[in-house]
């Protein structure tokens, strides 16, 4: 808190996956280095613009998405029945949650509304709900919903203007450079991801005095 007792921040505006939520790629790994694929080959197909774009957008299904991929891959392996298995090991990646992260998220959320904002797909809502997630945020703001996805100026907007905040007064929380490049750009304090220290340094001088647990 600032000498003048005003907050560092008015809100705090937190990515998903690679923050938040984190997929367990044990099985989809395997199955690529017993097919001959290097170690990644589905989530670099996955994840190329191509394909990632129009799904984040909501231009196109999960099912169309995953269904994208298993083409790519079947031209690599030449056989639809490992392509197919690889896809489905994409899409049904266990999910596992930083409760460290959310314990440090919650207590933020005490003091200024916590938003989170996200490169999704239209399948977001059923994945919070499924996760005890559908209410321990303030706003979602989803790409697939709103037509925007990061690096795009315009998501950055949406979500300061639901949060009630300008964007020079969010902290911008992402584990991609470009993502949080983007958020700097707009006057945001931007921190890039990569381990929850990263969160707990940045959320520090909102929590001053607040001793909570770390864990929740």
């Amino acid at each position: 808190m600032s000498g003048d007792g005003r907050l560092p921040y008015d809100a705090v505006l937190c990515d998903f996956d690679g923050v938040i939520r984190h997929h367990d790629p044990g099985e989809m790994i395997g199955l690529e280095r017993a097919w001959g694929l290097a170690e990644g080959t589905t989530m670099k197909i996955a994840m190329a613009p191509e394909r990632l774009v129009p799904v984040a957008r909501g231009q196109i299904t999960t099912r169309e998405w995953v269904a994208s991929i298993v083409a790519e891959l079947e031209h690599l392996l030449g056989e639809t029945e490992r392509a197919r298995t690889l896809g489905r090991a994409f899409a049904e990646a266990r999910a596992l949650l930083d409760k460290e992260v959310l314990a440090l998220l919650r207590r933020a959320r005490a003091r200024v509304p916590v938003v989170l904002v996200t490169n999704a797909t239209v399948q977001l809502e059923d994945d919070l709900q499924a996760l005890g997630l559908a209410h321990f945020f303030d706003e979602v703001v989803s790409s697939a919903r709103v037509g925007a996805a990061k690096p795009e100026r315009r998501i950055y907007e949406i979500a300061a203007g639901r949060a009630g905040a300008d964007a020079v007064r969010c902290l911008f929380v992402d584990d991609r450079r470009e993502n949080v490049e983007a958020a700097r750009a707009l006057g945001m304090t931007g921190v890039l991801y990569r381990e929850v220290a990263d969160l707990r340094g940045a959320l520090a001088p909102l929590l001053e005095g607040d001793h909570g647990p770390a864990f929740a």
